[in-house]
């Protein structure tokens, strides 16, 4: 199937009324240079997968304000230049330093935050971003601050909706703030951005019943394990510390294991059942998932990008959906 073939369906952005694409697209790798100094994705490549993207139906396009030292966003501004604005959903993100030796250009005091919305609202070439995410829990800035900072944004019109990314050990925070903006009558957070795939399943239990309790999207990063789930890497070299990854000692010791190979193995009986690649199926078991809303896919090729948006035509089995889940075993069996 042709992008031009596929049309991704609208899904409820949790409780807050907005559509969304039911596959969003990522891209941290705009503008990122390697350890050899060469750029993952350069302007002209970072604009073909925007054009990919959108030939396919895909309208919500996630960002942060360090990806690419700030270029990504300028490249996404660059390309809704000639679009109309309206008819994309713009997610950015804000925690990390920006400025070197500037301790307060990082965190989410208020400072921080009114320097930086203005920072990437220039950058995106746009009046306002859609959602916005705290990209990580500030602990050296008091709750209340930040919510009420972050709610003078809305109230300024600069953002519409606020997220908080990447914070799985740190769904009591997120509540807690929640409960401290609804008290005060601010913005609360209705959107958030963990880390979840068939391997990592940290967020099943306490923060997945959070963001059910408080009406919150998930909207997951890292849906392939960092490539692991693609069905690139061999376990015989993988357990020998023979394979590519094999210089990355944490990715290693997080995904080259036994226990994940056993996960992988069962991928890819299901996607030789399904007819479809192990990415393709690992990003449709996270589809079918209960309380998650819309997986965030990236890619370095306009191929890549294909095979990753053609998982949201696979329609898996709930028996197929039941024997993924089980196969990681112990207490995320089932759940």
């Amino acid at each position: 199937m042709s992008l031009d073939d596929l049309d991704l369906d609208f899904v409820q952005l949790g409780e807050t009324g907005l559509q969304t694409s039911e596959l969003q697209f990522g891209t941290w790798r705009f503008g990122r240079e390697t350890e050899e100094g060469n750029l993952e994705i350069s302007e002209e490549r970072g604009h073909e997968l925007l054009d990919a993207y959108e030939a396919a139906g895909g309208r919500f396009i996630d960002t942060a304000d360090i990806y690419g030292g700030g270029v990504a966003e300028e490249w996404i501004g660059d390309w809704l230049a000639d679009r109309d604005r309206e008819r994309y959903t713009i997610a950015s993100k804000i925690y990390w330093q920006t400025r070197s030796g500037d301790p307060n250009s990082r965190g989410t005091n208020r400072k921080s935050v009114r320097h930086r919305i203005d920072a990437l609202l220039d950058r995106l070439d746009t009046d306002y971003v859609d959602v916005l995410y705290i990209h990580r829990w500030d602990d050296q800035t008091p709750a209340r601050e930040m919510m009420k900072t972050l709610n003078g944004l809305v109230e300024d019109g600069k953002v519409h909706y606020l997220g908080a990314s990447t914070l799985r050990p740190n769904a009591w925070k997120v509540a807690r703030a929640n409960e401290i903006a609804e008290r005060e009558g601010w913005e609360p957070f209705t959107v958030t951005q963990p880390r979840y795939n068939l391997v990592d399943r940290e967020i099943e239990g306490d923060y997945l019943e959070m963001a059910r309790e408080y009406g919150l999207a998930v909207c997951p990063w890292s849906p392939l394990g960092q490539g692991f789930l693609t069905g690139k890497y061999d376990r015989e070299e993988g357990l020998t510390g023979q394979s590519r990854a094999a210089e990355s000692s944490r990715f290693q010791e997080s995904y080259l294991t036994d226990a994940n190979f056993d996960v992988h193995d069962e991928l890819d009986a299901v996607a030789d059942e399904v007819d479809a690649s192990p990415a393709q199926t690992a990003l449709a078991w996270l589809m079918h998932r209960d309380g998650v809303t819309a997986p965030i896919v990236g890619a370095r090729t306009v191929e890549q990008l294909e095979e990753n948006l053609d998982a949201a035509t696979i329609d898996l089995s709930e028996e197929q959906v039941d024997r993924l889940t089980e196969a990681k075993g112990g207490p995320y069996a089932g759940l």
